[in-house]
């Protein structure tokens, strides 16, 4: 699609059919142009009859719906769920929300643009209604903006992002950093004279970002600060979110919303939908990011913001409050709140492009972390403003437990691996023998059990892995249990390293690998809690030198759950919680109910792509193909949703407004939020 203002996008169309093809497309405005690709490659490809028709919004839900019309026929049963589902996202979103999500049922070519139109674009029945609602509230927020030779016009819309808030209640702190240009002191008086809530300073001598926003901070009163960039804009309901969050939470310190970027014509792209705190992931790049609004309290407690670290003066300044304050006091609205300016030379376009940034955000961490925990090295990440930290590890026993079922070829793979790659010296390995009857592979256990570092253990019941696992972790003596499925293959010689050094961490429960398929894409990069109902891992095919979504596919995070297929956990911990549950959990789901189980006793579970292993999955159990284990598996989502339901429905380490059907980090059509003015 080519558009007036010359950007081309393409979509893909789902091809179901050969003989004949239709698709029901929905374009976005200022269309002018359609090019047809039907291979991405040179070839020939006949088309008999290709015709477009446009259609109205009315026929467009007919069609879609007609499909569910004719299964409501056959099953009766299902009407209340799916009436009950559509009337949910037409009283939160309306009708054009409802539509925006009947099309993407349809097809997956709608693009961020409609996204926002559909579900992030307040309507004037939403701002009455947020009217009402802010006349119970009452923070003042002083927003503190620090200027330098701004673009006239992107100045102009910073500003009238704030004076147009819905939220009343605010005052912007304004200081100029001895700006040179003419148009800027007169500019911001103008601006002065048309609202009483907008204070300036204008600075005698230029001191960089860090000194002219404590400048501004200097005129701030209210009882929170938000910082504002002074080309960026705010969303007309980032106030109005945020004063909702603190009558919600009224001892939170620190709050920070979902973002996207803004390009010079306005248009908006690259939404980042982030994690709530996430404390791993924030120690290898500033997620967080905008918008951030702190307790002013707190703010000035740490001597506001800190010169010698400009360009990531915000992340130091989170970093020194993180020591004093709590997670618990820590909020994250799951809405884009913020829109970050892209041009060129920002690090919102090109994070390339301000390397001091990023030397300014490793200054700012090894700072914090020699006070926090003296022993911890900072190391660049793999990309510009990440970072890979290193905490100490005094290489602690690892008891590595393999449970097995003949297919001795695969399980050869899998010990050869650990026994020639592994670095790491203090390990011993369990291969637990789960009833294996065929010689060869009787052969091969009596081989490797000669060897001094492997144990083999013969377990004669019914294949149950909680129970093999549990079983096992009695016969051994590390201090780290790693639990290990035999058709793991280790790939990064220093995985176990990179596990223990996280596993031993005091406030750490459960550590997973970087797993992947034999064709290099991804098999396990963590897992998020609620997809396909229950759980599954997340970037799950994608290439594994892709970085994933806002590069989380290359960075250490705390995540809900990690798989058992590679999972290193301190004993202490897995006695402590009784192991895996054997009893409603024998195979699918233990790894999710455990870790789960891990959160509640107080842990963080974390995942790491620094150790890196091949998974050929489930080659000596086979598939889950059976009528038994079918009426299984049933059983285990019946007892994950009756314990854990309600945990499943939004994992805090993924977000509301992305996908749950596949855990892809794609947009949610419908996002599964509630609008607290529309209940």
């Amino acid at each position: 699609m080519i558009f007036n203002d010359s950007p081309v996008e393409k979509r893909r169309l789902s091809v179901k059919q050969i003989l004949e093809i239709e698709e029901l497309v929905r374009l976005p405005d200022n269309v002018h142009a359609l090019r047809l690709d039907p291979l991405n490659r040179e070839g020939t490809f006949p088309i008999d009859k290709f015709k477009i028709r446009e259609i109205g919004t009315s026929q467009a839900v007919i069609k879609l719906l007609w499909p569910k019309i004719r299964f409501l026929i056959s099953r009766p049963s299902a009407i209340a769920i799916i009436f009950s589902t559509k009337w949910h996202i037409y009283k939160t979103n309306g009708w054009s929300g409802l539509v925006a999500a009947l099309l993407h049922q349809s097809n997956d070519t709608l693009n961020y643009q409609q996204w926002i139109q559909s579900y992030s674009t307040l309507t004037k029945e939403d701002k009455n209604l947020i009217s009402r609602r802010i006349e119970k509230l009452t923070p003042l927020i002083s927003i503190v903006m620090p200027v330098y030779n701004t673009p006239e016009e992107f100045l102009r819309l910073a500003i009238e992002s704030v004076i147009t808030q819905l939220y009343p209640n605010w005052e912007l702190c304004i200081a100029d950093d001895a700006s040179t240009l003419p148009h800027i002191r007169t500019f911001l008086e103008k601006y002065q004279k048309k609202d009483q809530r907008i204070k300036i300073v204008f600075r005698e001598k230029n001191g960089h970002i860090s000194a002219a926003t404590n400048s501004a901070l200097a005129l701030a009163t209210g009882e929170f600060i938000a910082m504002l960039d002074h080309d960026d804009e705010l969303a007309p309901d980032a106030l109005y979110r945020v004063a909702e969050e603190l009558n919600n939470y009224p001892k939170a310190d620190l709050i920070y919303s979902d973002e996207d970027k803004i390009d010079e014509n306005g248009k908006r792209f690259y939404p980042h939908f982030k994690s709530d705190w996430n404390p791993d992931l924030f120690y290898t790049n500033n997620y967080v990011c905008h918008l951030f609004v702190c307790r002013t309290s707190l703010l000035r407690s740490t001597g506001g913001l800190r010169e010698g670290v400009e360009g990531s003066q915000d992340y130091d300044l989170i970093l020194r409050c993180l020591t004093k304050t709590k997670p618990e006091r820590i909020r994250h609205i799951p809405h884009i709140l913020y829109h970050w300016r892209a041009i060129s030379g920002s690090t919102a376009l090109y994070s390339q492009e301000k390397d001091y940034a990023t030397k300014a955000g490793a200054k700012a961490l090894t700072d914090y972390f020699s006070t926090t925990n003296p022993a911890v090295k900072v190391e660049a990440g793999p990309l510009a403003t990440t970072y890979k930290i290193r905490y100490p590890n005094p290489e602690p026993k690892v008891s590595l437990i393999i449970p097995t079922r003949n297919s001795h070829k695969i399980l050869r793979i899998c010990i050869e691996s650990i026994l020639k790659k592994t670095t790491y010296k203090n390990y011993e390995i369990i291969v637990v023998n789960n009833q294996s009857d065929e010689k060869e592979s009787l052969d091969y256990l009596e081989e490797i059990n000669q060897q001094e570092r492997i144990q083999v253990l013969d377990y004669d019941k019914p294949f149950n892995y909680s129970a093999l696992n549990n079983f096992a972790v009695n016969q051994t003596e590390g201090e780290l249990i790693g639990l290990v499925n035999n058709d793991i293959e280790v790939i990064s010689p220093e995985w176990l390293e990179e596990m223990v050094q996280h596993a031993i961490r005091p406030d750490i429960g459960a550590v997973g690998a970087k797993l992947l398929y034999p064709n290099n894409t991804i098999q396990h990069a963590g897992v998020i809690l609620g997809l396909g109902g229950v759980a599954e891992h997340s970037h799950k095919g994608v290439f594994s030198t892709h970085h994933g979504y806002c590069a989380r596919l290359s960075l250490v995070q705390t995540l809900s759950s990690v798989t058992a297929a590679c999972l290193l956990v301190k004993r202490k911990l897995y006695e402590e919680l009784d192991g895996l549950e054997e009893e409603k959990l024998p195979i699918a789901f233990n790894d999710v109910d455990f870790c789960l189980r891990l959160q509640d006793a107080g842990y963080r579970n974390l995942w790491t792509p620094y150790a890196v292993l091949y998974h050929h999955e489930s080659i000596s159990r086979g598939t889950d193909d059976s009528p038994e284990k079918h009426a299984r598996f049933r059983t285990e989502v019946e007892y994950m949703l009756s314990r854990w339901g309600a945990r499943l429905e939004n994992d805090p380490y993924y977000n509301p407004n992305l996908n749950i059907k596949k855990g892809d980090f794609t947009l949610a059509w419908p996002p599964r939020i509630n609008k607290p003015w529309r209940e």
